[in-house]
């Protein structure tokens, strides 16, 4: 079948790795600019366009999707099917109308809709999320869906080890979409749950928050975004590891600015002051 894709995030790069290995290797991968990154501000492409220069697939970057001249560079590939994958823009008409457009969802829709789907069920103490294909529509991640499948979240899982498993399962699941054409059911509405965009304050943690939900934020942000606590001088101390003990959350590792992960103990050493406060479970500004 011939596709289009469009993707831009590390989770999108994954499945357009696996779903380039099969007879459905896209045509044409769109992906968004390159933007700024890091301490340097340097230039950076999207993992997606990384990887579809590295396949050597032909590719297009365009500052907006919904544009006469990317509409037009994506009906000149006469996909069968554009396929969409944490994308990170709003496609409207004429791409919606004019294709049929298969998203690929890290939740079990209607549950976790939008951005942040494998962080939030983290977060939320989830026993399983999973992937859904479904339908691209005008609302947000509201389409039929065609297949879904479950994933359990382990006690020890983070965001990067399960978006791994994730990104297999969705890559898996839309190779059989692609194959079998499955019928498509709607959602249910009353079930729907919402996935908000992660924001400075979601990786803030709060030592008001409950331990047990601080050590889940840690988890769920680990180790893409991170979460972090704030130091009396407006700096952040990362944390990278931690665990519940009761109504106490021990930090086992954290990451100074600027530097690598280290055990907290190592830290706590050169930063007395700082650390006596987050042994006892307190918040050190």
């Amino acid at each position: 079948m011939r596709t289009v894709y469009l993707g831009t995030s590390d989770y999108a790069a994954a499945v357009l790795g696996l779903l380039a290995q099969t007879s459905h290797r896209p045509q044409l991968v769109v992906t968004r600019p390159d933007r700024p990154a890091g301490r340097g501000r340097k230039l950076t492409p999207p993992p997606v366009a990384t990887l579809a220069r590295q396949l050597g697939v032909e590719l297009a970057q365009p500052e907006d999707v919904n544009a006469p001249q990317a509409t037009e560079r994506i009906a000149d590939a006469a996909p069968d099917a554009v396929i969409v994958c944490a994308f990170g823009a709003l496609i409207r008409d004429p791409l919606l109308s004019d294709h049929e457009i298969l998203n690929v969802h890290p939740s079990l829709l209607p549950r976790w809709r939008g951005a942040a789907p494998i962080e939030r069920s983290i977060m939320a103490g989830d026993a399983e999320t999973g992937v859904s294909i479904m339908r691209l529509t005008a609302g947000l991640d509201s389409g039929p869906v065609c297949l879904q499948q479950t994933e359990p979240i382990t006690a020890e899982d983070t965001y990067g080890t399960l978006s791994g498993r994730l990104e297999g399962l969705g890559a898996m699941l839309l190779v059989r979409a692609l194959d079998e054409r499955p019928p498509f059911a709607e959602q249910d509405e009353d079930l729907v749950t919402y996935a908000e965009k992660i924001v400075a304050a979601d990786r803030t943690l709060d030592p008001g928050h409950a331990a047990e939900a601080r050590a889940l934020t840690v988890r769920a942000l680990t180790p893409h975004i991170g979460a972090r606590i704030a130091l009396p001088d407006g700096s952040f101390l990362g944390v990278t590891r931690a665990h519940a003990d009761g109504d106490h959350l021990v930090l086992d590792e954290v990451q100074p600015p600027g530097g690598r992960p280290m055990a907290f103990d190592d830290w706590a050493r050169g930063h007395p002051d700082q650390a006596a406060p987050l042994r006892a479970g307190g918040d050190p500004a």
